[in-house]
């Protein structure tokens, strides 16, 4: 199911930000972008989002934001520059062809402008805090997006339902129709219509023609996607499943069809069965 999330989280003067987008697919799927920074942190990710997510295709995006140099006032670290100074010379005295530290380069060391460092230990609390909230933002409009679709396909159901009701009563009487044309046929064809082979033949033929059993199927098949539906939780891969099993009985009920409304009932639940199909493969 498609979704979309953000998080922000502090870590001093840092900020922490993820992004989390859904599209559908049959499987969950995982894809990280992130900074290097944050590498320590996509095992967690990998964890939480899985733990909360059974399909679709996962787009996970980090990044780290510090504070803009018009926020703040810039100075130097005191002890870290006089540490600096002390190391150049130590090297320079070893070194003495050794150039010297130039402006540029003291002011880019980490920490010399305050910029301290993040831990490892801070980045893992704030990504899985980020994490569970973008979490809880997605799994909340995917669950809205889940209720609109329990509705389409309870819609299709109940239609299913009123196709397989109209031509249930149908079967009878297109079998003993049938029947009597088969019969009429094989007379003219061999001659006696008290001959054993014709009534084997047209005993054989209504019995292929008999459609029942897969109404029932049907309406059994039907009877368990409403339950799923109005179980709620997780539904996809049993709904897939029975998407499989209703269209096997609809394929079955147009092959052995041989009367045109009958025939007509066939493919109308097949189109139904097919937008529930795709509808199903977006489903949690």
């Amino acid at each position: 199911m498609t979704g979309f999330a953000t998080a922000a989280v502090a870590v001093g003067q840092t900020t922490l930000n993820l992004e989390l987008r859904t599209v559908n697919s049959r499987f969950l799927d995982l894809h990280f972008r992130l900074p290097d920074e944050l590498r320590v942190a996509e095992p967690l990710l990998r964890e939480q989002i899985t733990g909360a997510l059974s399909r679709g295709k996962v787009d996970c995006r980090g990044g780290l934001q510090t504070g803009g140099d018009s926020a703040r006032e810039l100075a130097l670290s005191a002890p870290l520059l006089a540490r600096l100074v002390a190391l150049d010379a130590s090297v320079r005295d070893a070194l003495p062809d050794a150039a010297p530290l130039s402006v540029a380069e003291v002011l880019r060391w980490p920490g010399m402008l305050g910029d301290e460092a993040v831990s490892a230990e801070a980045l893992l609390e704030a990504a899985g805090r980020a994490v569970r909230q973008a979490l809880g933002e997605l799994t909340a409009s995917r669950q809205r997006e889940g209720v609109r679709l329990a509705a389409m396909l309870m819609e299709r159901v109940t239609r299913m339902r009123e196709l397989v009701a109209q031509v249930t009563p149908r079967v009878p009487e297109v079998v003993q129709e049938y029947q009597a044309k088969l019969t009429q046929r094989l007379q003219e064809a061999i001659g006696s219509a008290d001959d054993e082979r014709i009534r084997t033949e047209v005993g054989l033929f209504a019995v292929r023609i008999d459609v029942a059993e897969e109404l029932n199927r049907l309406s059994a098949h039907l009877e368990e996607v409403e339950r799923i539906l109005s179980k709620g939780g997780s539904a996809g891969k049993r709904l897939d499943f029975l998407m499989q099993e209703l269209n096997r009985e609809a394929n079955t009920l147009a092959s052995k069809s041989v009367a045109q409304d009958v025939g007509n009932v066939a493919m109308e639940l097949k189109l139904l069965i097919e937008q529930m199909r795709e509808q199903v493969q977006n489903i949690e």
